[in-house]
């Protein structure tokens, strides 16, 4: 059998790779809607995290309830301990990319806005 931690690194290893050939796979013309979907999700990442983020946990019933249950080691109060720490992170993280995501849509979108025409100055004593 399996242990979690080893179906969870397998998931993500599948994960990238079915990522870097999705995302290479894209035609410059669905780039930009794929950057919104894109910075959609990481709002949702965001609003999650930021839920465990703030969560108040009273940790002297956790482990009360870890001691009571034989299956869950005493390790598992660590996890929980750092729950909004990883919470944190995950609000960085997703913040960085929003804000990624956006200015490269600026910036594709940027691309394809007319120019102004250039202006022609004189010099006043030249006709």
């Amino acid at each position: 059998m399996l242990s979690v931690f080893v179906v969870s690194v397998i998931v993500f290893v599948l994960a990238c790779f079915i990522g870097y050939f999705v995302v290479w796979g894209v035609t410059p013309a669905l780039h930009t809607p794929l950057m919104a979907v894109t910075n959609a999700i990481s709002g949702i990442v965001v609003v999650a995290a930021m839920s465990i983020a703030a969560l108040d946990v009273d940790y002297t019933a956790v482990m009360v309830n870890l001691k009571n249950n034989t299956t869950i080691t005493e390790n598992m109060y660590h996890l929980i301990e750092i729950a909004p720490w990883f919470g944190f992170v995950a609000i960085v993280l997703a913040s960085i990319n929003i804000f990624g995501g956006f200015a490269i849509t600026y910036r594709m979108l940027a691309m394809f806005k007319k120019k102004a025409p250039k202006k022609v100055t004189t010099q006043e004593g030249e006709k």
